[in-house]
């Protein structure tokens, strides 16, 4: 079945809370808008019509050298191994985040094609051969039609409405079937989706994140400490805390693998491939500091980063780390304070 298309175009806002994190120079960060404010940087999501799911694509053109990290137990990704720093293939040219479970996979076909149109790729005998790793969260069981799910068109289509201007958030492209607070069961979830911050120094440096929200945990305000979003209370009307669920023992496995938070890290920093997956462990702290329990075995959480190289000037690692999981935390709370409630999972803004 062809599912119908609708674009999400850049309409969001800017970036979330300033966060003052000194770097080496002792340079202080100031917020910047999005993934994109890092130059090359574009990113185009698709919705799909006929339920909530859909793809966002992240280009970037001229390449950038790839880095992945996943720390969670049922991941769903493509050309992952790739990435490793002992593998020969430096630069990657897109990242697919996609909903759809395995099928989504397929929406890196579409991305391919656009790149492969425009002569970009892997130089090869045989032509240029697009680098385009991908990653998938569970959302088959909401809205109805686990049929509906994004393929090679809606990969197509996100990449050709990639732009470099402000992202839009909540439920849209990957995170518009996203869902989290599952982890106690009982069917008091709520609507996750996708999130998008960026800090950049004094000295230049920009370190962004985008990241669809799609836990099996709670999301929590590492800065306070209360939960934003997650497993409710018995008559769904405010929140559990899932610091206190989880010392109780309360983690409900079944059913397994329908979870899974997933993301991109993008900076205009020079890395190596093994610099850059550092960078990509670090940056699993942030997400780990917002969402209670992370990484079980029943998410498949995954982090990619790209580096553009745009800035001259050896890398401090170190710094780059801290900032990207400072960006992939802003970037969660992000998700979930712009999704739309759905049937059966409330937003935050109709949690009172």
């Amino acid at each position: 079945m062809t599912a119908k298309l609708t674009l999400g175009l850049a309409v969001g806002a800017a970036a979330a809370v300033a966060a003052a994190v000194a770097t080496s120079g002792r340079q202080a960060t100031t917020p910047s808008a999005n993934l994109t404010a890092v130059p090359g940087i574009k990113v185009g999501h698709v919705t799909l019509a006929e339920r909530p799911t859909g793809c966002t694509v992240i280009l970037v053109e001229a390449g950038a050298t790839g880095a992945v990290d996943v720390r969670g137990g049922a991941p769903g990704t493509r050309e992952t191994d790739l990435l490793a720093p002992t593998n020969t293939v430096e630069k990657v040219h897109a990242i697919v985040l996609a909903g759809g479970s395995a099928y989504g996979l397929s929406a890196a076909d579409g991305v391919m094609r656009y790149l492969e149109e425009k002569k970009i790729g892997y130089p090869t005998s045989g032509g240029p051969v697009p680098i385009v790793p991908a990653a998938i969260l569970y959302d088959l069981t909401v809205g109805g039609r686990p049929d509906i799910r994004p393929g090679s068109a809606c990969g197509y289509e996100a990449a050709r409405a990639a732009t470099a201007g402000a992202i839009q958030e909540g439920s849209v492209g990957a995170g518009a079937g996203a869902t989290l607070g599952k982890f106690a069961g009982g069917g008091r979830a709520m609507k996750g989706g996708i999130g998008s911050t960026a800090f950049t120094t004094t000295a230049g440096l920009i370190v962004g994140a985008i990241v669809a929200v799609n836990a099996a945990g709670s999301v929590v305000d590492p800065r306070t400490g209360k939960p934003v979003a997650g497993v409710r209370t018995a008559d769904g009307r405010s929140l559990e805390d899932p610091f206190a669920l989880v010392r109780r023992g309360v983690l409900q496995s079944a059913p397994a693998r329908e979870n899974t938070t997933i993301g991109v890290i993008a900076t205009n920093a020079r890395l190596t491939k093994a610099q850059a997956q550092k960078v990509a462990q670090m940056a699993h702290d942030g997400m780990a500091r917002a969402i209670v329990p992370s990484h079980t075995p029943s998410d498949g959480d995954t982090l990619f980063v790209l580096a553009t190289g745009g800035l001259a000037g050896d890398a401090n690692v170190g710094t780059l780390g801290a900032l990207a999981a400072e960006a992939v935390t802003d970037a969660i709370l992000r998700a979930v304070r712009a999704a739309k409630g759905l049937p059966g999972f409330p937003a935050v803004s109709d949690i009172k």
